[in-house]
């Protein structure tokens, strides 16, 4: 009896274990996804445009995407004449509905670029938290439920890390450590926080340069846990998420915009066009597998899928290269300019450019085919996000959902 008591007790933890992980991957919890790649894994996504669930009107602009953590969606916005006005809202995944509003006033210069706005960096999310970062480098934590756990202006710190442009670096979450980069030609830092108390862990110095890609991510060999991938135009750096302990450093120069992406322990990062690197354990530099010029992207970030990575290109084109030596494989004309970055899951990638016109493609190893497309009448600048079967955009006054349930689903391997 006692033996059979202990099997049901194992065999109940090892359900929520799944449960537990099921919900997480079925998360989007910061710019590009969890691992910060763009792409869904073991999911679903939306084939047309035709079901939407529901949209949402918000309070202010943003470039920041939305991200989607089990049961609901939080976005930041920023209002006001100055933009000083800082807010974090959350909606109900299912229905759309509000839950909360919290807002908050800037602390840190609020100038920036008529294109840009103070939210335009993607919140992020550990799970139990939400971390809203804004260009006026105030960094607020609150809980799911809207509680205030606590909050940093950086601006207020640091007042010289800050440009005429705006600031637009999202910040990462990597295990209990928060990583921001604060760049700018005055002043330029990277810091790694504890999610629990807002306290620094680390700070880096970086090169003082304007600066607006974000923290990634890369594998390391041997299995001991990821390595944030820090990009400048000076290069690329690999430092432990927990010390911020430089492992390894690229110095040839990278694109201060689009961020880089990693698959496995090989990074193709925007430099030289486009630069594939795969660090060699033990050395500080990491070995140049290919360059190839026409494969450079624009704004939005490159998108790695199977055996291929994705760009798009100034003239509104959408490159598929070969992973293995960089070889253009097809080309195909999504037209318009791109500032959200493309992201995807299973076979089909989404990408929805400035003016609002977002496609479906179909990825093929020898050509890609729009599969579907809709206008959502206005601008559009933020990376969206997938969850849930469901495709989430958000644009110049409004976010929407697309898809979810089992209507028009694309399942991912």
């Amino acid at each position: 009896m006692r033996r059979r008591s202990i099997v049901r007790d194992i065999w109940c933890q090892l359900t929520m274990l799944a449960i537990v992980g099921n919900v997480c991957a079925a998360d989007w919890r910061q710019f590009r996804g969890n691992d910060a790649d763009g792409v869904l894994k073991g999911a679903a996504g939306p084939r047309s445009f035709e079901h939407q669930p529901w949209s949402a009107e918000l309070p202010g602009r943003g470039l920041s995407g939305p991200i989607v953590v089990r049961d609901r969606v939080f976005v930041t916005a920023a209002s006001g004449y100055e933009q000083d006005r800082l807010h974090v809202l959350c909606f109900d995944n299912a229905g759309g509905e509000p839950l909360w509003e919290r807002q908050f006033w800037a602390t840190g210069r609020t100038q920036c670029h008529p294109k840009m706005s103070v939210a335009t960096p993607t919140p992020a999310s550990d799970g139990q938290r939400v971390f809203a970062f804004y260009s006026s480098n105030d960094l607020a934590c609150l809980d799911l439920d809207g509680n205030l756990l606590w909050y940093r202006g950086i601006g207020h710190d640091y007042p010289n890390a800050s440009n005429s442009v705006g600031m637009a670096s999202s910040p990462l979450v990597v295990g209990n450590t928060l990583i921001v980069q604060v760049e700018s030609d005055a002043e330029a830092f990277a810091l790694g926080l504890d999610v629990e108390t807002g306290l620094a862990r680390w700070k880096i110095d970086r090169p003082r340069r304007a600066n607006w890609t974000s923290p990634s991510l890369i594998e390391r060999a041997g299995g001991e846990g990821p390595l944030v991938l820090l990009q400048s135009s000076a290069g690329v750096s690999a430092v432990e998420p927990g010390s911020g302990r430089e492992v390894w450093k690229y110095t040839e120069g990278a694109a201060t915009i689009p961020s880089g992406v990693a698959k496995g322990q090989q990074l193709y990062v925007p430099s030289h066009g486009l630069t594939a690197l795969r660090h060699i354990p033990g050395s500080e530099s990491p070995e140049l597998l290919w360059r190839e010029q026409r494969l450079g992207p624009a704004t939005a970030s490159p998108l790695v899928v199977g055996e291929q990575v994705y760009v798009i290109n100034s003239a509104g084109v959408l490159n598929a290269g070969r992973l293995s030596d960089g070889e253009l494989v097809w080309r195909l004309r999504i037209e318009g300019s791109y500032s959200a970055s493309p992201i995807a899951v299973g076979d089909l990638l989404y990408a929805v450019n400035e003016a609002g016109v977002a496609k479906i493609v179909r990825l093929g190893e020898s050509e890609g085919e729009i599969l579907d497309e809709h206008e959502f009448g206005q601008t559009v600048l933020a990376t969206p996000a997938l969850a849930g079967g469901a495709l989430y955009i958000r644009g110049e006054s409004h976010l929407w959902k697309v898809g979810g349930g089992t209507k028009a689903l694309n399942v991912a391997p």
